[in-house]
């Protein structure tokens, strides 16, 4: 193969790409295209899920109007409830633009789920650093915590090979243990994204020993990674952000909670009011942008995928660890790259901020990040501050010096970003 008469050569070497690297690219272009060709069968089906979503619930532009103060009787913004619940397989949605992250979602959830002297045992290890505080573990203990009320909480961890230990799941099981909450992403761990197939075994076993027990499901980066979701494998309940998969790189906030009707609406009568739940909530006008959000999902998530893959393999035939590789299943849009030295990392960063439509020319530094126990370096360009689906880089400083890589709207943002890093 003659490199420099590829395309690779002619879009990225004028962008400061030598000829090594273009030459790794090349090779990893052409060992990704089993995965690829996998990614492109998963979007092809969720697109399709979501457009018969629309179709069902007759979709129409008077569903994109404006309401504000209370937000009673919004029609559209019940139309889209409707819509993200056909799509989740869930007896009900709530879907808001008041939800402000993924952390809040989550809570919500359990808020609608646990009372005093209740147990939550999370199945997948300790949760992401941003929910300690509504628990109260760690250094997250406070009076506004479920365990101020009086809620117990237990956990878990994940087998060695990153396999839920489903007889250990069953032997913490007791008369007191209310949920069973999964973490379907990595979060700040070197743990493989769990799997569909996965939630749908431990919440057959689980409710083997408790019937009546809730499966709750962090949905944060998992959602259409798969052709299900976690509420169509047994999960109860399931939350996640807006800036994240589901909103497509088009939403500019929100969040969502789904699954069984009752537990829903219990998430609502928390964020709102007991005597109004999800019967309030202004949408200003931003219908539109969720269901466009939406609707882009799946296609946004696959190029989020394609990237992440082909940053595997490339930094693969670099010589670094990297997880999952190119050819595993996907359970997240997550990407990590062990680098073993906090300089690398830094420029590793570095080189994804530099690669971003929005302040390309700031250079990351760690900081205490709120919610975080250690420091956090975090490369994050984005049109919407936050969004996991534009491209963003982030990841504790501490050995074995992680960096955590996700989203990308195009990936062709994500190639040159890894070229160009493994240049420096």
């Amino acid at each position: 193969m003659n490199i420099t008469d590829t395309d690779i050569l002619k879009n990225y070497g004028a962008y400061g790409v030598g000829t090594r690297v273009l030459g790794l690219a090349a090779r990893a272009e052409e060992a990704c295209s089993g995965a690829y060709a996998e990614i492109k069968d998963i979007v092809a089906f969720n697109q399709l899920k979501v457009l018969d979503a629309f179709r069902q619930e007759k979709f129409s532009d008077v569903h994109m109007g404006q309401t504000t103060g209370y937000g009673y009787d919004d029609i559209g913004r019940e139309k889209i409830e409707n819509i993200f619940a056909r799509v989740f397989g869930a007896e009900k949605a709530y879907v808001r633009i008041q939800i402000s992250s993924g952390t809040q979602a989550i809570s919500a959830l359990l808020w609608a789920v646990l009372r005093p002297g209740d147990e939550m045992l999370s199945v997948t290890g300790r949760p992401y650093d941003t929910l300690m505080s509504t628990i109260g573990i760690g250094s997250g203990e406070n009076d506004m915590s479920l365990a101020s009320y009086g809620i117990s909480y237990k956990q878990v961890d994940l087998k060695e090979s990153g396999e839920p230990d489903l007889e250990a799941i069953k032997a913490a099981i007791t008369d007191k243990t209310k949920m069973v909450f999964v973490q379907k992403s990595r979060g700040y761990t070197g743990r493989r994204a769990l799997l569909n197939s996965d939630i749908k075994k431990i919440a057959e076993c689980a409710k083997q020993v408790k019937p009546d027990v809730i499966v709750a499901v962090d949905n944060c980066y998992g959602e259409f990674t798969e052709k299900t979701e976690p509420t169509q494998n047994g999960a109860d309940i399931i939350a996640g952000s807006l800036i994240k998969n589901p909103g497509g790189g088009i939403c500019k906030t929100g969040g969502y909670i789904a699954g069984r009707a009752d537990l829903v609406e219990n998430a609502a009568r928390h964020l709102t009011t007991a005597g109004l739940g999800s019967e309030v909530g202004p949408t200003l006008g931003l219908n539109g942008m969720i269901a466009r959000g939406l609707f882009t999902a799946p296609q946004c998530v696959g190029e989020c995928l394609a990237g992440a893959v082909f940053a595997a393999k490339l930094f693969e035939l670099a010589g670094y660890a990297t997880s999952p590789s190119a050819e595993e299943p996907r359970g997240d849009i997550v990407q990590t790259l062990t680098f073993g030295d906090p300089e690398k990392m830094k420029k590793f960063v570095g080189a994804i901020q530099s690669c971003a439509p929005v302040d390309s020319f700031v250079t990351p530094e760690p900081w205490d990040m709120p919610g975080y126990q250690d420091q956090v370096i975090m490369a994050a360009g984005a049109f919407v501050q936050g969004a996991t689906t534009e491209l963003s880089c982030d990841g504790p400083m501490k050995p074995p010096y992680i960096a955590y890589m996700q989203g990308g709207l195009a990936r062709e943002q994500v190639k040159l970003a890894c070229m160009l890093a493994l240049e420096d």
